[in-house]
């Protein structure tokens, strides 16, 4: 049995991990300010402690990592609106970069022995840079505070891990979709947009031809990734691409929604954004080197996402 801290578990992503640890017999610590995340989404379970509070609260967190001595800490709390930080780039940034330096720096400062500290990073480090597939040695090329902030965050993980012997590690996650994905949430993007659209029998604006295509990776895989490089390596101090190592076209998407859910949507078409990125999948051979292996194509994962949406 661990000691285990998810910041953000009450989010999309952190819930499922959450589920995942509960099944591992561990003891989780969730802390959570619910700006994006929801009670709901939390297992009532005596192994499951909640906070209610923002990783901001220094106090708070330092009281919290002395007194708990974690033995994995999943740092997945963010600001993960784009549009966000572009609009509050330093209230962005207190959650998205401060706030994980802050928890590096009280274990550091106090010597906790943590087994493994892993970060949350994004593939918008990328970019505009058009090399495909992104390789974790690729170019980066951030755009926005939020990539800003996850890219820089990212390096002082890995960089402190090494010059203060804290066993550490991040990643960098594609387009994830999947059960309990928020609809508000702007990162929830447009599988959650379509989805919503063939629910409420509403309009979808597709913008572009729909020949764009990114690397749709379902949460289970993702659950999958965290807790191999995490509990069942010992690998320290690098970064991974979390992806389904496919490639999928929005129109893909959408024929495949269209089958699995008996309806046709409702499409009304627009001219591409500017500044939307045409092409985007992860080269995933370093992580499939440690044993990961995607279960899930866009059909079964889409399946299951619309099976939790109906219920």
């Amino acid at each position: 049995m661990s000691k285990v801290l998810v910041t953000g578990g009450a989010g999309f992503i952190g819930s499922n991990l959450v589920d995942k640890l509960v099944k591992d017999g561990d003891q989780i610590t969730v802390v959570d300010d619910l700006s994006m995340g929801l009670i709901d989404n939390l297992p009532q379970n005596k192994q499951v402690k909640f906070y209610h509070e923002t990783i901001t609260n220094h106090k708070f967190m330092k009281s919290l990592l002395i007194k708990e001595k974690f033995d994995y800490i999943y740092l997945l709390a963010a600001v993960a609106s784009v549009a966000d930080s572009v609009a509050r780039p330093y209230e962005t940034h207190q959650v998205n970069q401060e706030a994980n330096i802050y928890i590096l720096e009280i274990i550091r400062k106090y010597h906790l022995k943590v087994k493994k500290l892993l970060f949350s990073s994004s593939a918008a480090i990328y970019g505009s840079n058009p090399e495909l597939p992104k390789k974790e040695n690729s170019i980066v090329d951030p755009l926005t505070p939020y990539a800003i902030d996850k890219f820089s965050t990212e390096r002082f993980v890995i960089d402190c891990g090494k010059l203060y012997g804290i066993p550490t590690v991040a990643v960098r996650f594609f387009n994830v979709y999947g059960p309990r994905q928020n609809p508000k949430s702007p990162y929830s993007g447009v599988l959650s947009l379509i989805s919503q659209a063939i629910m409420h029998h509403s309009t979808f604006t597709l913008f572009g031809d729909g020949t764009q295509t990114r690397d749709f990776v379902f949460v289970d895989d993702v659950i999958q990734a965290l807790i191999l490089l995490t509990k069942k390596s010992d690998i320290v101090h690098q970064v991974f691409n979390v992806g389904s190592g496919e490639h999928v076209s929005l129109l893909q998407v959408i024929n495949t929604y269209e089958i699995i859910a008996g309806v046709s949507l409702k499409i009304v078409n627009r001219s591409q954004r500017v500044g939307d990125i045409k092409n985007s999948y992860a080269d995933i051979d370093k992580l499939m080197k440690v044993g990961y292996k995607p279960i899930f194509d866009i059909y079964k994962g889409l399946k299951l996402y619309w099976e939790s949406l109906k219920n």
